[in-house]
């Protein structure tokens, strides 16, 4: 195994790491959400707090299943002429599509969100309701936080994508493969 196979490998835990990550907090929103419901409707109590964490932690899911998703070739673009090509063609097409558009708005996005946080947090928001949530800085670093994760998986997408059309070794592996069942 060549070192950048031994980086995509390392990439691909680490994502793996996020989804099951992001796992475990559908959990959590899953009992909150149950939670929330039996008080409401049951007990006919409303807690704000858990209702603004059940945003927080939807929001949070979202946010880290984006490089997760990414890892993982699942996210969503026009197959029509993509399946169609080469592996050297579509490598080609992974590549410079990450390299022009995918870093670069990550990038945009992980900059800016980090100001955006940081006022947050140095105005010391909170929720405007009472009972809500305090420490608003949270969720909103979790955009430059994610969008970070998006590259670092990014980077593990267009080696893999290199690795499939130049490495003969990893052209047999099932990353490589054609799906041949690839649903309508």
């Amino acid at each position: 195994m060549n070192r950048l196979q031994t980086l995509e490998k390392q990439i691909q835990s680490f994502s793996n790491g996020i989804g099951n990550l992001s796992a475990v907090l559908l959990l959590l929103l899953i009992a909150n959400v149950f939670y929330d419901v039996i008080m409401r409707y049951l007990l006919n109590d409303v807690s704000i707090g858990m209702q603004e964490l059940e945003w927080h932690l939807y929001a949070t899911i979202f946010l880290l299943g984006i490089s997760y998703t990414l890892s993982q070739d699942a996210h969503v673009r026009v197959d029509l002429i993509y399946e169609r090509m080469s592996l050297k063609r579509k490598a080609f097409v992974d590549i410079s599509g990450t390299l022009v558009f995918l870093i670069p708005f990550c990038a945009l996005i992980a900059w800016y969100g980090v100001g955006f946080a940081h006022e947050a947090y140095g105005l010391g928001e909170k929720s405007g309701d009472p009972g809500g949530l305090p420490y608003r800085w949270i969720i909103k670093a979790m955009i430059p936080v994610s969008m970070v994760f998006v590259l670092i998986s990014s980077i593990g997408f267009m080696l893999r994508a290199w690795n499939c059309a130049y490495n003969p070794s990893q052209q047999a592996s099932e990353d490589c493969a054609p799906d041949d069942e690839a649903p309508l």
